[in-house]
């Protein structure tokens, strides 16, 4: 489902796709990640997600203008999990909400790796 709001003038309509994409670009500025990942089901490699391609590690869907988003990320070594993905869900949580004016549910977090950042 896509977001709505009404503006009074009329309705915006807000792509899962552009959500998605803010999400993700949030995500790999956090400290601690390394990067959006995509796990390769029959091998079970999680694989390393550049530029455009982030939103492929990103499940987002939207249910009564509330925001539901599954983030599967690459985490880098040695870090705190708990630190970083409390930071991640704050900081996700917040852009979102502030760019779309949506409310965002829930987030779920998937650590597919651990990678010494380079």
């Amino acid at each position: 489902m896509i977001g709505r709001l009404d503006t009074g003038y009329g309705e915006v309509t807000i792509d899962n796709e552009v959500l998605e994409k803010v999400a993700g670009v949030t995500a790999v500025e956090c400290y601690g990640i390394v990067g959006m990942a995509m796990v390769n089901v029959t091998s079970g490699i999680a694989k390393l997600l550049k530029g455009d391609s982030i939103t492929k590690g990103i499940s987002l869907r939207v249910d009564d203008n509330c925001i539901q988003i599954d983030l599967h990320i690459i985490i880098e070594y040695g870090v705190n999990i708990k630190a970083v993905t409390d930071n991640l869900v704050s900081t996700v949580k917040y852009k979102l909400e502030t760019f779309s004016g949506l409310e965002v549910k829930h987030i779920n977090i998937y650590v597919e790796d651990v990678r010494v950042d380079e």
